[in-house]
C-alpha cells in the first residue's frame, strides 16, 4: 500500500493592518540581516554566524555551538540555508525546544525563528503540531525551509531575521520573539514548580527524605565499606613493612 502525502492543514492568516500584532518597529535587530551571497571576509562570517545563533538560540554560548558546521560554511560546503537547518535539527535545539513543550509550543518555536515572524494564531499552531505529530519535527523544518515565503525572503544565502514592517497607526511595536518565546511550555512550567525545593537550593521530586528503613541500610553499607577499606589498607602496610624486613 503507498504512503498518502499528508498536506498542511488549511489556516486563515491574521490581519495585516496597522493595528495587528506581529511586526515590531525599528530595533537593534533592523539592520541584522547578514547574508552570504557573495564570498565574504572572516569577519563577515563571523558576524554572519553569530547572527544564525542569535535569532535561532537568541544568544551564541560556546556549549551551543556546532563547530563542524560552522567549518563546513566557512569552506563553502553548505549554504546558509543547509546551515541553519543542521542547527535546528541538532541535538542542542532539539533538547531545548522539543524536549521541553508540546507540539503546538514547538511549531511556534520553529515558525517564529526560522520565518521571522509571528505564527497565524491557534489555527497554524494545530496545523504544524499535525505534520510534527504524523511527521516529525524534521518534516516540519523541511517544509519551512523549502516554503516560497522562507524562499522570497531569505533565500540560500541569508541569514533568517525577524521581519519588521513601520506601521504609522502604532506608537510601539511587540516585544521582541526572545522574551514572546518562553523557553518551556506550560506544562513543563507547572511540572517544574510543583517540585518543593531543598535547603540547597535545588528540588525534591518527592518532597521528602527516602523512608527511614532505606536510610539505615544505606549508613549500614557506608559503615561496612568503610570497616573493609581500613582492613585492607592494613593488610597492605603489614605486607609492605614484612616485605621491607626480609
Amino acid at each position: 500500500m503507498s504512503a498518502i502525502a499528508l498536506t498542511l492543514q488549511s489556516h486563515a492568516l491574521l490581519s495585516q493592518n496597522a493595528r495587528a500584532n506581529g511586526m515590531v518597529l525599528g530595533s537593534d535587530e533592523s539592520t541584522h540581516h547578514p547574508t552570504a551571497e557573495k564570498r565574504i571576509s572572516r569577519g563577515s562570517m563571523d558576524i554572519l554566524i553569530e547572527g544564525a545563533y542569535r535569532q535561532l538560540f537568541f544568544h551564541t554560548f560556546k556549549a551551543d555551538r556546532n563547530l563542524t558546521l560552522e567549518s563546513q560554511l566557512r569552506a563553502g560546503q553548505i549554504t546558509v540555508k543547509e546551515f541553519v537547518k543542521g542547527l535546528v535539527l541538532s541535538e542542542r535545539f532539539l533538547g531545548g525546544v522539543y524536549g521541553c513543550n508540546g507540539n503546538k509550543e514547538v511549531a511556534r518555536h520553529l515558525v517564529e525563528r526560522v520565518l521571522g515572524r509571528q505564527i497565524h494564531g491557534e489555527a497554524e499552531a494545530i496545523a504544524w503540531s499535525i505534520v510534527i505529530g504524523e511527521k516529525g519535527v524534521g518534516a516540519m523544518v523541511d517544509r519551512l525551509l523549502s516554503s516560497e515565503e522562507y524562499s522570497n525572503n531569505f533565500g540560500e544565502d541569508t541569514v533568517p531575521y525577524q521581519r519588521q514592517r513601520v506601521l504609522p497607526g502604532r506608537r510601539l511595536g511587540n516585544k521582541p520573539v526572545n522574551l514572546t518565546l518562553p523557553r518551556y511550555g506550560d506544562y513543563h512550567r507547572q511540572v517544574i514548580a510543583s517540585f518543593p525545593p531543598t535547603q540547597s537550593g535545588g528540588f525534591q521530586v518527592n518532597g521528602s527524605l527516602p523512608p527511614e528503613a532505606v536510610r539505615k541500610v544505606w549508613y549500614g553499607l557506608i559503615l561496612v565499606g568503610g570497616f573493609e577499606l581500613v582492613r585492607v589498607l592494613a593488610s597492605i602496610v603489614a605486607a609492605m613493612l614484612a616485605t621491607g624486613s626480609n
